[in-house]
């Protein structure tokens, strides 16, 4: 029985096949290259015709790397008209999915020495840095674009944080600020609205941020959330005068945590909840009350005067759409992404000037846009809307 088995070689039959498949895309590309050559010259080879515009002089070989592999070209020579072949373009040496697909590896956070791994196991060649630097060059101009782009309709909602990263300046290495909004549509999806340099997280890096933005289109801004930056703070009421302003009750409560033992940290942690956990905000400042005399009796004093100081900034939530409260009282969802974009530069180190961090940054910005964190719906708007009808109609009443 076991005479009967037919053993295959699969490596050798997957290689037959890898070669049949090139020879194929070779002759094809070949064939069409002499058909163009044709059509300049408007005869065919050894024709006699008073039309003809041109002559042949044999061919000249070129290697083109394709996802077939790597084939050989015979490129016409012309005598009387320049080829210009529209199949591929002058100077290139790839095919157009394979230069997208080195862009498409860099942006989404693979390191240049491993795109250089990848391209050399697929495509039997490695692509040098010089040639990555020079495709992503080109996907920046794309990149600028995106970035600079009009915005239409209104935002709500908008989150804003900025995130430090390192570069090179006069010989030292300096902080650079990326200054990033993230902004909920009328649809209730999230759009990254805006990146742009700040050296420092200062009032005029924030006034410019925000005005650069409103240039665009940026409008009908409610609520701007964020940490407590002072900057922020400042720039937020000359820009946007119609606009609230929450403070993340993350960084509220870690701000409370710094005078707090560790011993007492999860009593501290417990009280703070209860005054977020109420059902309004008059509740929720009663409750601060009391969550600040009991740190009082804990002998915490500093962390009192915190809670009694920052309190009414952290509870401004409560002034909208209670289905929204968990979504709008933290910057988790700009967090996320500020983790995302040091997680793709912690390799790189110092970037040679802000430009370039600013431009790596919207690269991945504009990656992680175009997944389903863009697509996929983040709050239900119409609540916001009855709001607004309801209290229209409190208005009225009274």
């Amino acid at each position: 029985m076991s005479d009967n088995i037919i053993q295959l070689n699969q490596e050798l039959i997957h290689n037959e096949l890898k070669d049949l498949v090139r020879n194929s895309v070779e002759e094809t590309l070949n064939a069409l290259l002499d058909h163009e050559a044709d059509e300049l010259v408007n005869a065919d080879k050894y024709e006699r015709s008073g039309e003809r515009k041109g002559y042949r002089s044999e061919h000249y070989s070129r290697n083109f790397q394709t996802t077939a592999g790597e084939v050989k070209l015979k490129m016409p020579k012309l005598k009387g008209v320049p080829f210009e072949t529209a199949i591929i373009e002058r100077y290139r040496h790839r095919e157009c999915s394979v230069e997208e697909a080195l862009i498409e590896m860099y942006l989404a956070g693979v390191s240049v020495r491993r795109v250089e791994d990848i391209t050399e196991a697929l495509w039997g060649t490695k692509v040098s840095p010089g040639t990555i630097s020079n495709l992503n060059k080109k996907a920046y101009e794309h990149i600028e674009t995106w970035r600079s782009r009009k915005l239409s309709g209104s935002y709500p909602y908008i989150y804003v944080d900025g995130v430090y990263l390192k570069r090179s300046w006069g010989g030292e290495i300096q902080n650079v600020s990326i200054l990033v909004a993230i902004g909920v549509n009328e649809d209730g999806c999230r759009e990254i609205i805006g990146a742009a340099e700040g050296m420092k997280e200062d009032r005029e890096s924030w006034r410019t941020f925000f005005v650069w933005l409103k240039e665009r289109g940026l409008a009908g801004v409610r609520l701007i959330i964020g940490d407590k930056c002072l900057g922020m703070l400042e720039s937020i009421p000359e820009v946007f005068p119609d606009a609230k302003y929450q403070r993340c009750t993350v960084h509220f409560y870690r701000n409370i945590f710094s005078a707090t033992p560790r011993n007492k940290m999860k009593e501290v942690s417990m009280l703070l909840k209860a005054i977020h956990a109420q059902e309004c905000k008059t509740s929720a400042k009663e409750k601060a009350k009391q969550v600040a005399d009991k740190l009082r009796e804990m002998k915490l004093t500093s962390a009192a005067k915190k809670v009694e100081d920052g309190i009414d900034e952290t509870l401004t939530y409560m002034d909208f759409p209670s289905q929204h409260w968990t979504r709008i009282r933290t910057n988790n969802t700009i967090e996320r992404l500020n983790r995302e974009i040091k997680r793709r530069t912690r390799a790189i180190g110092a970037f040679p000037d802000g430009q370039s961090a600013l431009m790596l940054v919207c690269a991945r910005l504009r990656h992680v846009a175009g997944t389903q964190w863009g697509t996929k719906r983040y709050m239900i708007m119409e609540h916001l809307k009855e709001l607004d009808l309801q209290n229209q109609s409190d208005i009225i009443a009274d």
